[in-house]
């Protein structure tokens, strides 16, 4: 389900990168990323954060702490540990934990950046999040399937820009 943008999601993003500090490591690195970081675009009201750790055993020094909150690993992303948090049954919120060595080139963080400064590719990746909706209720394809053109070709494009190599946007088992 997509929703109109919310203004409280900055805020939320900010509670939620202060409570990873707190029971992760006050060191790392925490940007809001996903739709809910783009203002004006329509969302899943779900908040996606991009954490920079030092390495996986940065991730799993600190992985307790985070489960004692509710987090859990929840992903069938390949590339990077991932976690989640739901309330009461729902998917509220996703953090990934990327490396420090990969953190330039995330291409979460790229796409985030090229949205935010291409206003014609925001609407174009919210009329493509749109149809993946209703896609996804006629059971032809998955959300997450059906959007993928669009972002592979905006993260090509945003990749370019920047002098980075296109590599394949789906890291899903």
């Amino acid at each position: 389900m997509l929703v109109s943008y919310d203004p409280r999601w900055p805020q939320q993003f900010e509670e939620i990168a202060a409570e990873i500090r707190t029971h992760g490591s006050p060191e790392w690195l925490i940007e809001h990323i996903g739709s809910t970081a783009v203002p004006g675009m329509r969302a899943k009201p779900i908040i996606d954060v991009a954490v920079r750790v030092e390495g996986i055993d940065d991730f799993d020094a600190h992985r307790s702490g985070l489960e004692a909150l509710g987090w859990r690993r929840g992903s069938s992303v390949q590339s990077h540990p991932v976690m989640v948090f739901e309330q009461d049954g729902i998917r509220t919120r996703i953090a990934h934990f990327f490396p420090a060595s990969d953190w330039e080139t995330v291409n979460q963080r790229i796409l985030r950046d090229w949205l935010r400064a291409h206003p014609e590719d925001a609407d174009r990746y919210t009329h493509a999040k749109c149809d993946a909706v209703a896609v996804a209720a006629r059971g032809t394809s998955t959300y997450n399937a059906a959007k993928t053109p669009v972002i592979q070709d905006l993260v090509d494009r945003a990749r370019a820009a920047r002098g980075l190599p296109p590599v394949p946007v789906s890291d899903k088992a």
